[in-house]
C-alpha cells in the first residue's frame, strides 16, 4: 500500500515549547524507514476551529494524516472529537478499551472517574489500537481514500502502540524487516560515496545511510510476503555492503529500533552475556554516562557491576586508589591516571573487566599539549595489566556531544576486548 503522510502534532504544550515534541521526529524515522515518505509536519494548539482547519489542510496534501495527543480525559483532548467532525462519523464505545481501562485503574488502586470514559469511545466503523501502557486507546479511520490514525500523546504509550499496531495497519500486503549495521571511524559521506551504486540498483531491500553523533548507520530494509523471507533478503545484502569495504568499521548489528537507538549498549551487553563476564565503569568527565546507558537496556543487571563516578582528584584517589603521585605527575587527563581508575574500578567490584575515562569536555579547561576533547580511555582485565588509549575528539563540538562520544568508545572498547582483542580504538579526531 502506498501512502502519502503527514504528522500532525495537537497540543498547545508543544507550541508554548513546554514539551519537545519527540513524537514526530520518531514517526518521521520510523515512516522513512518503512519506505513511507512523510510531506510535511505541524503543530496545533487545543483549538477545536484551527484543529479542524488543519486536519482538512492536511488532508488537501496527503492521503493518511497521523495525529498524536489530544485523546485524554479532559475537556481540552479534543482530537477524536474533531477528528470525527470532520469525517461526519458518530463516536462509539468501545467495550474492549472500556475493560481494559477498568482493569488499569483497579491495578493502581485508583477510582476511574466519569471523564476517563470518553478514552473508550471509537469512530464508528473504525480500528481501535489497544494501549498496553496507558489508558487512551488509538485509533484510525478511512474513508474516501483518506486515512486517519489517531495516536497517543506520551512516547512511552505511542511508540509500542505504534511498532505493535500501526505498523501493520499500514503494511498489509507484505512485512518489512530492518537490519542496521552500525560503523564507526567512517563517516557517512564516505559511505555513501562507497556504497552508492549499490543504493542506486537495489530497490528491494533499500540501502541507506545515516549519520549519528559518533557512528553511521546503514539501514538494509527489505519487504516480504513473511519476516522469515524479509530478514534472508536483509542478510543477503548485509554480506554486499560488508564486501563494499565496510566490514572493517562494523562494530554491531541492530533489529530493533530500541536496539538501534543505542548499539553500543545493546552491543556490550550481549557480548558480555555470551562470555559470561561481568563488566565495571570508573568515570569522570563522562559523569556515569556509561552506567546510565548500560543500565537502561535490559539484562545489564546479569553482566554490570557498577559505575564509579570519581569526578575530583580526591575522589579518585580515595575510590579507586589513585596515587596522589600519578595525578601531581601525570594530571588527571592521562593514560597512566586512566590505567589506574580501571584497575581500582576491578579491586573495588566483582568484575572481570572494567573501563575508565578521564578527560576535557570542555567549552573550558583546555591547554595547548591537553585541548578540549582529550580524553584517556583506560581498560583493565582482572589479573592483568591495564592497558590506555588517548582519543581527541573535535573540540568545537559541544561539551554534551564529547562527553556521549567518550561514552561510546569506552563501551565499544569493552566490546571490542570481550569479543577476543579486535580493535580497542586508537588516537583519532573524530
Amino acid at each position: 500500500m502506498n501512502h502519502s503522510v503527514e504528522i500532525l502534532s495537537v497540543g498547545t504544550e508543544l507550541l508554548l515549547g513546554d514539551i519537545v515534541n519527540t513524537d514526530a521526529a520518531y514517526l518521521a524515522r520510523r515512516l522513512s524507514e518503512m519506505g513511507i515518505p512523510v510531506y510535511r509536519q505541524s503543530v496545533v494548539g487545543d483549538n477545536a476551529d484551527r484543529l479542524l482547519t488543519a486536519i482538512d489542510e492536511a488532508f488537501s496534501r496527503s492521503d493518511t494524516v497521523i495525529l498524536t495527543g489530544g485523546l485524554g480525559p479532559t475537556c481540552d483532548d479534543i482530537t477524536k472529537e474533531i477528528t470525527a467532525r470532520y469525517f461526519g462519523v458518530d463516536l462509539m464505545e468501545d467495550a474492549e478499551s472500556l475493560t481494559r481501562m477498568q482493569a488499569y485503574f483497579a491495578a493502581a488502586g485508583r477510582t476511574m472517574t466519569e471523564n476517563n470514559y470518553k478514552q473508550c469511545l471509537t469512530f464508528e466503523g473504525g480500528t481501535v489500537f489497544q494501549n498496553d501502557r496507558g489508558t487512551a486507546p488509538g485509533v484510525a479511520i478511512r474513508r474516501d481514500g483518506k486515512t486517519a490514525i489517531l495516536l497517543p500523546g506520551p512516547p512511552s504509550e505511542l511508540i509500542p502502540m505504534f511498532e505493535n499496531s500501526v505498523v501493520p495497519y499500514l503494511s498489509p500486503d507484505g512485512v518489512m524487516y530492518s537490519l542496521n549495521l552500525h560503523l564507526t571511524e567512517i563517516g557517512e559521506s564516505a559511505a555513501e560515496q562507497i556504497l552508492r551504486p549499490l543504493m542506486e540498483q537495489s530497490e528491494n531491500p533499500t540501502v541507506a545511510p545515516y549519520a549519528g553523533e559518533d557512528e553511521v548507520r546503514i539501514r538494509i530494509t527489505a519487504r516480504a510476503e513473511s519476516r522469515a523471507e524479509a530478514e534472508r533478503m536483509c542478510r543477503e545484502m548485509k554480506e554486499t555492503v560488508l564486501s563494499y569495504g565496510m566490514r572493517d568499521y562494523l562494530y554491531a548489528e541492530t533489529d530493533t529500533p530500541e536496539a538501534a537507538s543505542d548499539a553500543a549498549a545493546h552491543a556490550l551487553i550481549g557480548a558480555l552475556q555470551k562470555k559470561g563476564w561481568r563488566m565495571a565503569a570508573a568515570e569522570s568527565c563522562t559523569g556515569g554516562m556509561i552506567g546510565n546507558r548500560i543500565t537502561a537496556v535490559s539484562g545489564a543487571s546479569e553482566v554490570f557491576s557498577g559505575s564509579m563516578v570519581t569526578y575530583t582528584n580526591e575522589t579518585k584517589m580515595r575510590a579507586l586508589g589513585v596515587r596522589e603521585e600519578t595525578l601531581s605527575t601525570y594530571d588527571a587527563v592521562s593514560e597512566e591516571t586512566a590505567r589506574e581508575m580501571a584497575k581500582g574500578a576491578l579491586r573495588m567490584t566483582d568484575a572481570d573487566i572494567a573501563v575508565s575515562v578521564t578527560g576535557i569536555a570542555g567549552p573550558g579547561g583546555g591547554t595547548e599539549d591537553r585541548p578540549v576533547g582529550t580524553v584517556c580511555f583506560g581498560l583493565c582485565i582482572r589479573d592483568e595489566e591495564p592497558t590506555s588509549v588517548t582519543v581527541h575528539f573535535n573540540p568545537r563540538a559541544s561539551r554534551e556531544k564529547i562527553r556521549r562520544q567518550a561514552a561510546s568508545h569506552a563501551m565499544r572498547m569493552v566490546l571490542g576486548k570481550v569479543r577476543g582483542g579486535e580493535k580497542e580504538g586508537k588516537n583519532y579526531r573524530k
